[in-house]
């Protein structure tokens, strides 16, 4: 029985891998299919929450910021929301240095955001615009696309300032 049992999982094996002989490409494609197939191995995308890094896409001064904390949500911030930042990286000669703490809005998400059209708006990264407590930009340019959602959320101002709304 226990030959029977190891001939049975050493066949399934054999298929997995693609066969038995020198077949390395065979190899090479299934056991890429299984590690990119498998959604354990995707990366997931998630809320912009505590302690996420996000690049700052004006010109204030920062570089890469840290939040601290999601302003108006339980689980994290998406594109429009205002967050509280740590800056971590500056450049030398801005008007934010390192260590302060700023309020900033999040003008891109890698988690995806469905519209009223159907389509479905994501980014490869987290980007963020730095404003002031009033919601005015600190910078007076932003750099890269910026979505048309941040109108609803009354920050016509980035939108403004943005070269490209996606």
């Amino acid at each position: 029985m226990a030959s029977g049992f190891a001939s049975k999982w050493s066949k399934v094996g054999r298929q997995l891998l693609g066969g038995v002989g020198n077949n390395f490409s065979g190899l090479l494609s299934t056991s890429h299919e299984i590690t990119c197939g498998n959604p354990l191995f995707q990366q997931q995308r998630t809320f912009i929450q505590m302690r996420t890094v996000l690049k700052v896409v004006d010109n204030s001064g920062a570089k890469k910021v840290m939040c601290i904390q999601a302003l108006k949500g339980k689980k994290g911030a998406r594109l429009g929301d205002t967050i509280v930042a740590s800056v971590k990286e500056a450049h030398p000669n801005g008007k934010v240095k390192k260590g302060k703490v700023v309020y900033g809005v999040v003008v891109r998400a890698a988690m995806q955001r469905g519209r009223c059209d159907g389509s479905e708006v994501k980014f490869d990264d987290n980007a963020v615009v730095l404003v002031d407590k009033q919601g005015q930009p600190i910078g007076t340019r932003v750099f890269g696309p910026v979505p048309h959602e941040l109108r609803k959320k009354k920050h016509v101002k980035i939108l403004t300032l943005a070269e490209h709304i996606a």
